[in-house]
């Protein structure tokens, strides 16, 4: 059977998923009688919820008398890695752009990576059923987009597709009458312009793992393409590591792809996208060969990570109330086993603490892990996010990022004003139909607690993407550090509506009556820039005597509520966030006021 390998990009919510959906579907992959979910791709329960592919993930079909391997990839920058080492295992690539939106920052972010491999394009303008379309500008934004990048003669002659995702209907032409209802138009382009892979059926065999997975049966899973020969199950075979040391072992699983199962097979050659398991250690990039001809390939690259953060076990007075999982061990060994598929994330353990460094690609790549072990039971407690300082030529350096806005004319002021605050450089500005994008460079850690902000500037119109750009030499101290204090409870108890009526007026709760709470736990948001310890379970005093004024019931106002992210933005280095299966709670490092008092007697006495 003739292979075709290709990979899927295009920014957030552009429809890539949804894209490989219909492929899936309209191909024949799937028996009549299957039942297929929408968004098939994105099995994790977070991946639906938000609408974005976290993780990449290949699938097959058979269309013809070709195997088409689709990897679909994730449009996020903290998952950039990936869309990276991908371009190593295809032939060709769907660039996928919505109808009205055009090209996004995302967009020039992944084509960057895919120009930059030398594989072959085909554009997708997707969402062409759209009530407000702009094809033809959006053309011509895609061939300014490549032009910019620096496209070669080759690659700047891409053939264009037109598509509704949703729909399951393409065609050739932009018109929507010409829409046909099945995905023929873009599988046949597929075959005719995407090359067959350059490979080597007969020498020597040549697997280089560019993605990860784990089973708790067979260990680590390598998933790449064959480069060269054939592999087979049983077979021994060496393993070229990364520092050059060879490592025999067996291959004990041999995994194909189609539709969207994983399946055994007995053998596989060159060309073939396929799993492999064995070897318990295997690392993406490693060389799989041939015993007696050890050949290693070129070593892929793995992002470096820019943002780290503590995990420690959870020490507050309510900890294993809710969790499973809560001790270090279990903590531990959660967080090892994560890395055995995500090869971006770094874990360190503190000596002698219960407490680990674990350093990602970004905000959101952390708090997707910190989600995920929440839900499956494990309690934790988690420092602020600080940005991974580098020294570089003797000069400390720290990570810059290109952030791209765009929001109502009406709202921009304030993100220009808050930007400039965190020492952000204006690079761009354009303004259209009420609408203004904004070009910035900003170090990393600026961007630590914008998100919060920016949705509230914006009145949740604006959009925001942000890539890794460099390291820079580190400039000044603290950027975006929070202005204002916190309320802290000085008791442990049940809240009242008495206690918080009293003390509302100090600044923004954060919990409503009825919440138990304990010493140290942040309650609120202080007015001033101070933190206030106040007493928020006390009840009124009753007497037997009747007030001569009539008592009067306690209005609240409603309390402000945080997602994971919001809290992980908005805590200062002396505070953490709780996090349990039910709870997610802000808290002071240390609870007690007497040991905040000693603390802070101890860093004036180093400053």
């Amino acid at each position: 059977m003739k292979i075709r390998n290709i990979a899927i990009i295009a920014h957030v919510d552009h429809g890539k998923t949804t894209l490989v959906d219909q492929l899936l579907k309209l191909s024949g992959t799937f028996r009549d009688n299957e039942q297929i979910a929408e968004r098939a791709m994105d099995s994790n329960a977070i991946e639906r919820e938000r609408g974005i592919t976290i993780l990449a993930k290949n699938t097959a079909i058979n269309y013809k008398d070709y195997r088409i391997n689709i990897m679909d990839t994730p449009g996020h920058a903290d998952f950039g890695g990936e869309v990276e080492r991908i371009m190593n295992m295809v032939d060709g690539v769907l660039l996928v752009v919505d109808a009205y939106e055009g090209t996004m920052p995302q967009t020039r972010f992944v084509l960057k990576k895919a120009l930059a491999a030398k594989v072959k394009p085909i554009v997708v303008i997707n969402k062409v059923d759209r009530p407000v379309v702009r094809i033809q500008e959006v053309m011509d934004e895609v061939l300014e987009l490549f032009m910019e990048l620096g496209a070669d003669d080759a690659q700047l002659e891409f053939p264009t597709i037109f598509t509704s995702a949703l729909q399951g209907t393409s065609s050739l032409a932009p018109e929507l009458s010409t829409q046909e209802p099945n995905m023929d138009c873009l599988l046949d382009m597929i075959i005719s312009e995407i090359p067959e892979p350059l490979v080597d059926e007969e020498g020597p065999l040549q697997f280089q793992p560019a993605l990860l997975d784990y089973n708790d049966y067979v260990g680590r899973i390598g998933i790449g393409r064959i480069q060269r020969g054939k592999i087979r199950v049983n077979e021994s075979v060496t393993c070229v590591r990364a520092d050059g040391t060879h490592s025999q072992f067996r291959i004990q699983k041999l995994f194909g792809f189609i539709g969207l199962h994983r399946i055994e097979i007995e053998e596989a050659e060159a060309g073939d996208i396929v799993a492999i398991a064995g070897l318990a250690d295997i690392g993406v990039g490693e060389t799989v060969c041939t015993t007696g001809k050890e050949e290693a390939l070129p070593l892929l690259k793995v992002d470096e990570p820019t943002i780290q953060m503590v995990f420690g076990t959870n020490t507050s007075p309510f900890a294993g109330k809710d969790g499973k999982f809560v001790t270090a061990r279990q903590i531990e060994e959660r967080l090892f086993k994560e890395t055995n598929r995500d090869v971006s994330l770094k874990i360190e353990r503190i000596p002698n603490s219960e407490e680990w460094i674990v350093s990602g690609r970004g905000e959101l790549h952390l708090s997707i892990l910190i989600e995920n072990m929440r839900r499956e039971g494990y309690e934790l407690q988690v420092s602020k996010p600080k940005v991974i300082v580098k020294e570089i030529n003797g000069v400390i350096c720290e990570p810059y990022e290109e952030v791209n806005i765009e929001a109502p004319d009406d709202c921009i002021g304030n993100v220009i004003e808050s930007l400039g605050y965190r020492r952000g450089i204006l690079e761009n500005m354009v303004s259209n139909d009420g609408q203004t994008s904004v070009t910035y460079t900003i170090p990393s850690r600026g961007m630590i607690g914008f998100m919060t902000n920016f949705l509230t500037m914006t009145k949740g119109y604006g959009i925001i993407s942000h890539s890794f750009l460099e390291y820079r030499p580190m400039e000044g101290d603290a950027v975006g550090e929070r202005a204002l204090g916190v309320l802290v409870s000085i008791d442990s108890g049940q809240t009242t509506a008495y206690a918080l009526g009293g003390v509302e007026d100090r600044g923004v709760m954060f919990i409503g009556p009825g919440v138990d709470v304990y010493e140290g736990m942040i309650v609120g948001e202080h007015s001033r820039d101070n933190d206030l310890v106040v007493n928020v379970t006390k009840g009124k005093q009753l007497t037997n005597t009747r007030s001569s004024s009539k008592d009067s019931t306690v209005v609240l106002k409603r309390p402000r509520v945080f997602n994971l992210e919001a809290c992980l933005d908005y805590i200062n280095d002396d505070e953490l966030v709780e996090v349990t299966p039910e709870n997610i709670r802000l808290r002071k490092r240390y609870l007690t006021e007497q040991e905040r008092k000693q603390q802070n007697r101890l860093k004036a006495k180093e400053q």
